[in-house]
């Protein structure tokens, strides 16, 4: 096999898929993992991991099968554990995501299973992820009525670059956020940590209540709204990927990477489209190592998470809130059209969307358990009147 230098299209497409993915979310990240109980230091080592975890399957499986597979961090599993309000300790939040990788590898390796969860109404899974990400949102704009500069200011940049470079939208408005920081003398002083790389392992403590409520939601929003429109978009830019294979070994990255902190890697689809085109690489049979450069990239982040992580630290929480929100806009809106795309689906699609953005807890359990619990039986009580109804027609 003759290896060529990739051309600088393929270099400056997986640099701008790198942006994105890890400028636009991070935020986020830092957010949900300080809120399952994790420290300045853990939470760098759970980036750290989550990006050795993305660039060393990444660049395994796109060697391997000769074909652009790009991962990324589960950004809806960040903002359902973002969401939580359990306060569970850390080390029960490691078996959360050691959970979450196991079921991925069993949905992986076991073909049958897959092909169940497929069959897993679109619409229900989408309604909870929208229900999940819907507190973020509103509580961007909870916050004119305390900080209305702020809102107004990223709000109008966020929507004029969304119009005129959408790619970059998300790290435009992070970049106005910090520099209006900045600006206002409001950035707090840098937390004391390392400044390269570290992993922390944590001893998994399993808590029932807490895999139940989060590990299974996490699992479910990760493989319906991460790995299978990752495949998708694979599949459109004319490869066979083999899904069992990808979906085993991102949950195995994960299991690996789970007592570091992190919570979860996964096959990318927003940023795997900027990878898999024609402009990265005008060769199908070479534009694998569009992805081999995306690893790369990642493997430097890693090198300075912690540094980055006590960076989006010192912002103040109403900036951190205001990004985070604006990042989980496309991801809703998405959420809402597929959850409400089947006229068939939409009752059962809105009692899931409703239970889980009420934030309802009942028994230990939060809201994205609840929804899926509202949902499904919603679902059923509708099949049965329609199969009762049928004779009569």
């Amino acid at each position: 096999m003759t290896l060529s230098f990739p051309p600088l299209p393929s270099w400056s497409a997986a640099l701008v898929a790198t942006f994105v993915g890890f400028g636009g979310t991070i935020a986020l990240v830092v957010q949900a993992l300080r809120a399952m109980g994790a420290t300045v230091d853990q939470t760098g080592s759970a980036v750290t991991a989550l990006c050795l975890g993305i660039a060393f399957a990444g660049a395994a499986l796109s060697f391997r099968h000769r074909m652009p597979v790009v991962l990324a961090w589960s950004t809806p599993g960040a903002a359902l554990l973002a969401a939580t309000s359990t306060g569970i300790s850390w080390p029960a939040a490691i078996a959360v995501f050691v959970t979450a990788a196991v079921m991925m590898i069993i949905v992986g390796v076991t073909p049958a299973l897959g092909r169940l969860i497929a069959r897993i109404p679109a619409a229900i899974a989408s309604a909870m992820l929208a229900g999940v990400l819907l507190p973020f949102c509103l509580a961007l704009f909870r916050l004119g009525s305390t900080d209305p500069v702020l809102v107004a200011s990223l709000v109008v940049v966020f929507l004029a670059a969304r119009r005129l470079i959408p790619l970059y939208a998300l790290i435009v408005v992070l970049a106005l956020a910090i520099g209006f920081t900045l600006v206002r003398g409001d950035m707090a002083q840098l937390a004391a940590g390392p400044t390269f790389g570290t992993l922390l392992p944590i001893a998994p403590q399993p808590d029932i209540a807490s895999i139940i409520s989060l590990g299974i939601p996490l699992f479910m929003v990760t493989l319906v709204s991460q790995n299978l429109p990752g495949l998708v978009v694979l599949r459109s830019a004319g490869y066979q990927p083999p899904a069992g294979t990808l979906i085993a070994t991102t949950g195995l990255a994960s299991l690996i990477a789970a007592p570091f902190g992190a919570h979860g890697v996964n096959i990318a689809a927003i940023t795997a489209s900027l990878c898999t085109s024609a402009e990265a690489h005008p060769d199908p049979a070479r534009r694998w190592q569009v992805a081999m450069i995306y690893a790369g990239f990642y493997l430097a982040l890693a090198l300075f998470s912690p540094a980055l992580v006590r960076l989006f630290l010192a912002l103040p929480p109403p900036v951190i809130a205001s990004v985070t929100g604006l990042a989980l806009i496309p991801p809703l809106i998405g959420a809402l059209e597929n959850a409400m795309s089947d006229p068939r689906d939409r009752d059962p699609a809105i009692v899931t969307f409703l239970a889980t953005g009420s934030g309802v807890v009942l028994f230990g359990l939060g809201s994205a358990f609840w929804g899926l619990i509202a949902g499904a039986v919603a679902l059923g009580l509708k099949r049965l009147f329609e199969k009762r109804a049928a004779p009569a027609n």
